[in-house]
């Protein structure tokens, strides 16, 4: 299913229907504010294996997850004082901030030292979907393992359209990902430069 969601006020009916697919373990394709992305509901294990299958990852690498807020963030990761200051000025924003994990979190979400990637996109289709949901999404970039992420979600619909349960058009998007910044121990390091400016950790160091 391909659905047109108003990127500026996104239409409660639609987003409804985007949670009421996920609530019933579906797999979509949905904006960010920096590549389209690829999830299901956090909890859904049959998604999470899914998405693994379409996207030929190895499953040794695990996806992140977006949160609504700050304060669910702190759910399902340790958040120090240290990484809540950082958090708070930059998000939301084009970032994934790498923590230590609560137990709550499903395994095949950790890594094997039980971290994990979070975020809160500046886009008001996700935040609106995550918010109604009730809680996270698994997030990906809308690509096979290695390639580019399409910007267009009319291509990204021809290339994994059969794959997944719905495609979100939110307009042309960038074809790079977020950065990935770590706060473990309260050290800032960057595992990954993305879209997200990075000039400010040498000030919040």
């Amino acid at each position: 299913m391909f659905v047109r969601i108003n990127p500026e006020n996104p239409q409660a009916r639609l987003v409804q229907q985007v949670v009421d697919c996920l609530k019933n373990g579906g797999v979509i394709v949905y904006p960010t504010d920096t590549t389209y992305g690829l999830g299901c509901d956090i909890f859904n294990r049959k998604g999470i294996k899914k998405i693994y299958q379409i996207k030929h990852r190895d499953q040794r690498k695990p996806f992140s997850f977006i949160c609504n807020d700050l304060a669910e963030i702190s759910n399902y990761a340790q958040v120090s004082n240290f990484a809540f200051k950082i958090m708070k000025r930059h998000l939301p924003g084009p970032y994934t901030f790498v923590l230590d994990a609560t137990r709550i979190v499903p395994d095949a979400l950790t890594t094997n030292q039980k971290t994990v990637g979070v975020r809160i996109p500046n886009n008001a289709i996700v935040q609106a979907i995550v918010k109604e949901l009730g809680h996270p999404l698994v997030t990906t970039s809308a690509n096979l393992s290695g390639d580019e992420t399409p910007q267009d979600p009319r291509d990204i619909d021809q290339e994994m359209g059969k794959s997944v349960d719905m495609v979100i058009d939110g307009g042309i998007l960038l074809a790079e990902g977020s950065s990935v910044i770590s706060l473990i121990d309260d050290e800032i390091e960057i595992l990954r430069q993305g879209c997200g400016d990075t000039s400010w950790i040498h000030q919040d160091r």
